[in-house]
């Protein structure tokens, strides 16, 4: 333990262990398994780091984990709606990066949690047992752009993709390999302008580096269960999941504003 103080942010045991809670969470998300437990990652890790320490270990593990995600789910992804959502995800991050300094994470978070919970009640309650939707160039270009934003603002992306994506009602191999592939190209992209406030220093490097064995079983581990769900359980899991990530992200952003 003393040695591996000596270079990463894991000081004592309990950081250690919190950290492979964390990113085990997080890894079952990048595999496929909801994006409920990615939110939790950040949050854990702040019990025993600063929450800005804490979103900059999490970053390169996210890439180590696209990297694992995009091999694992190679060739299960849908053309257009990456067409469609990918280059206003650029726009988008392009104006986070303008942003930031005057953009309050908090009420990202808030208005992001307010429009998932509104859309699980759309779909599950209002419009149950509608058929799928088409794509839509106009809804793909603002959901698109607002995914990019939320994620680089405050690691928030996955509603807004959800919320464009689920309506579709894709085979649900081909819908996680789809969201796998829009994140690993949206989170490196958001490399440059990260690297360039300074979050990549070596000892977020060497954490990261430590935690990539635990990284890369959860990761398959989320993609191994994912692949075993059928669409009458998966869609149902899945507004769970997303149901989960408002209300996480609706109590961040009012307790913030609270305290």
């Amino acid at each position: 333990m003393h040695l591996v103080a000596n270079f990463t942010f894991f000081q004592d045991t309990q950081t250690l262990l919190v950290a492979v809670i964390a990113v085990f969470l997080v890894g079952l998300s990048k595999g496929g398994l909801g994006g409920a437990f990615a939110l939790m990652g950040v949050p854990i890790l702040s019990l025993v780091m600063p929450p800005m320490q804490a979103a900059a270990l999490l970053l390169p593990i996210l890439l180590m984990m696209d990297g694992i995600s995009v091999w694992t789910w190679r060739g299960w992804f849908d053309r257009t709606t990456l067409w469609y959502l990918l280059p206003p995800a650029m726009v988008g991050i392009v104006i986070g990066t303008l942003t930031a300094a005057i953009t309050s994470e908090s009420f990202v978070r808030l208005i992001v949690g307010l429009l998932a919970l509104g859309f699980v009640v759309r779909m599950t309650v209002l419009r149950a047992g509608e058929q799928p939707r088409g794509q839509g160039r106009l809804s793909g270009a603002f959901w698109g752009a607002f995914a990019g934003f939320t994620s680089f603002v405050a690691h928030a992306g996955g509603p807004p993709f959800q919320v464009y994506a689920l309506q579709l009602k894709l085979d649900p191999r081909l819908y996680t390999g789809t969201s796998v592939m829009f994140f690993a190209i949206v989170n490196l992209v958001k490399v440059a302008p990260y690297a360039a406030l300074g979050h990549f220093e070596t000892k977020t490097l060497a954490s990261a580096a430590v935690m990539l064995p635990l990284a890369v079983v959860s990761t398959l581990l989320g993609a191994m269960i994912i692949k075993r769900i059928n669409a009458q359980v998966f869609y149902p899991f899945m507004y769970a999941m997303l149901t989960l990530v408002g209300a996480k992200l609706v109590w961040d952003g009012v307790t913030a504003f609270w305290y």
